[in-house]
């Protein structure tokens, strides 16, 4: 899908016509695009547009270059929809001093808020690096949403852990049965983490290298904007690392009442192993009923053995009760 936007200064970005000449547009947006759409933008434009695997290279020189009319960049671009899982595909941008090309292959969020926005609200700048940097900032401000609900999960995840308040033996089976609902939510949690944790890396690399190459193309209001912009990534950074070694925290915790529970079990299993060997033996003996046992003939042999037995199960866990094994 082909999109191509234009603006005047003091006007919101207006949709360019669609049968348009796409030279004249300051911003083309290409979704998912088809051969036929990529080759109308590089015969309007000049610009190369690479494909999808291009653009998920991961060396440092694939996903920055200049060539010296046009900026190449990419990066991997998180998508989070509500109720389905994060996905990461890589975005491309083409930067050159009047003319802006995006090359996407996911449905992003920072995507749709932003053409919304700048639909309805006019300007500060119509310069394709005024559009680039509204757009990474648009991103920036979708990563730090994406970290919030991370951190409202970990929270909600950390009472669950720390301060659950249930009793009794249903609170029990719960508290068991849970636990493998919060392992499974950690690591859905860290999935998103990881995924904008590259997103961040990505827009950390772009920006140092954009202010290098278009420094010619950048006034110093742009330049202060820029430069606020790699102090709000470096800050998202770290909150990402504060934030994974809570994740961290708490999947040791919730590992360690796994083990505990498991243990419990192992436990309950070694004490009634334990108490049911006295009696075991003591029934072995008196039911051998060999000829020359004293005890085979005596009246009250069977309560004997009855008493036996009993006590032999009762006395270990008496035992066990004083040792605070129980």
């Amino acid at each position: 899908m082909l999109g191509a936007y234009a603006a005047h200064e003091g006007q919101p970005l207006a949709d360019f016509p669609p049968e348009g000449d796409l030279s004249k547009a300051q911003w083309i947006d290409l979704f998912q695009p088809t051969p036929e759409e990529k080759a109308r933008v590089v015969a309007a434009t000049g610009l190369e547009v690479a494909t999808e695997d291009e653009l998920a290279e991961i060396e440092t020189s694939s996903r920055l270059a200049f060539d010296g009319h046009a900026i190449y960049l990419s990066m991997p671009l998180i998508a989070k929809v509500e109720g389905e899982p994060p996905d990461t595909k890589p975005i491309g941008f083409v930067l050159a001093r009047d003319r802006l090309i995006t090359i996407r292959f996911n449905r992003s969020l920072a995507f749709h808020k932003f053409l919304e926005t700048q639909h309805r609200t006019p300007m500060e700048t119509t310069a394709p690096i005024g559009i680039f940097m509204l757009m990474m900032e648009a991103i920036s401000d979708r990563l730090a949403d994406l970290l919030e609900n991370i951190r409202d999960d970990l929270d909600r995840i950390s009472k669950l852990i720390f301060h659950d308040t249930g009793n009794g033996k249903l609170r029990g089976r719960r508290r068991d049965n849970g636990l493998q609902d919060v392992l499974r939510a950690i690591g859905r949690a860290g999935d998103t983490m990881s995924r904008v944790r590259d997103s961040l890396l990505g827009i950390g690399r772009i920006l140092p290298y954009v202010a290098q190459i278009a420094a010619a193309w950048i006034d110093r209001p742009m330049r202060d904007r820029m430069k606020s912009l790699r102090q709000d990534i470096a800050s998202l950074a770290d909150y990402d690392a504060h934030l994974n070694s809570k994740m961290q925290f708490l999947l040791d915790a919730t590992l360690g009442l796994i083990n505990n529970t498991q243990n419990n079990i192992i436990k309950v299993l070694t004490v009634v192993s334990v108490v049911g060997v006295p009696p075991t033996l003591v029934a072995s003996i008196y039911g051998m009923n060999f000829k020359d046992m004293p005890e085979l003939q005596w009246n009250y042999g069977y309560p004997y053995g009855l008493t036996l037995i009993f006590l032999s199960a009762v006395l270990p866990l008496i035992w066990f009760k004083l040792r605070g094994w129980l």
